[in-house]
């Protein structure tokens, strides 16, 4: 393997493929696909995009690599937050996305395709279609060091119900299974391999783009009915995490990260 390709394994991206109408959406982060403000920019400027572009039907959101689908936030730029302004703007990323995500006129399905932890259980709830691998296992770990799944709660409380949702925010260290997260309706199937899960996402997809785009547009806007707020309420939920991880508490915590 040449130096070149292992340096492009190794840089954060997001790019976007299109195949038979449908645009593939992929992110990658080194530090288990977690992701820092620019990526999560990027991520939904490209989905806004493709929510515009005639070219596409339907989008599938995605990320490289093989066991981690994604780990939330980037604890490197979480530990250097030192104001409530920069902290709101922080948090905002993960808003932003499942703000482009809710009003893409588009259906986006979800390729899960191994663990996933805080925000990436929102860009996962996010999703209208979401299909995993039986190695998706789910974890809102917020608590742990202070502070809450405010920002991607109502994603995942509008997907999961708040019983399951608050059942996992409580429980901070654990990792619940795939077929835990589809009985309770994020998954809409797990599938034994990353194979088998690609294969179902593509099939899936292209059959979708058989269907009325303008049946498909009306669909989402009733799927997303009631979350018309949420660009204000996303806003308020991340200035409440841009405030508590300046608290003593978190910023203890954190310093057994550096």
């Amino acid at each position: 393997m040449s130096w070149e390709h292992i340096n492009v394994m190794t840089q954060p991206y997001v790019k976007q493929t299109i195949e038979n109408e449908v645009a593939y959406i992929e992110f990658f982060h080194p530090a288990h696909n977690s992701l820092p403000g620019d990526l999560l920019a990027e991520l939904a400027d490209t989905i806004t995009a493709a929510g515009k572009n005639d070219d596409i039907k339907v989008l599938v959101l995605k990320s490289g690599g093989e066991r981690t689908f994604c780990a939330g936030a980037s604890f490197k730029e979480l530990i250097n937050i030192n104001d409530e302004a920069t902290g709101k703007v922080f948090f905002s990323g993960f808003a932003n996305v499942i703000n482009a995500m809710r009003k893409c006129p588009k259906f986006i399905i979800g390729r899960i395709q191994g663990k996933t932890v805080g925000g990436g259980v929102g860009l996962a709830s996010a999703t209208d279609y979401c299909m995993a691998s039986k190695y998706a296992a789910i974890k809102l770990s917020e608590l742990n060091i202070g502070i809450g799944p405010f920002v991607v709660g109502p994603a995942i409380e509008r997907k999961m119900g708040l019983s399951a949702m608050s059942q996992i925010a409580i429980d901070a260290n654990t990792f619940y299974p795939a077929d835990w997260a589809k009985e309770k309706g994020l998954f809409t199937q797990v599938y034994e391999s990353t194979a088998e899960l690609d294969a179902a996402v593509k099939a899936t997809a292209e059959h979708l783009c058989t269907y009325n785009p303008e049946a498909m547009v009306e669909m989402k806007k009733v799927f997303w009915s009631g979350t018309d707020d949420w660009d204000d309420l996303l806003a308020e939920r991340a200035a409440i995490s841009g405030r508590l991880v300046l608290s003593e508490f978190t910023k203890e915590k954190l310093k057994g990260f550096k």
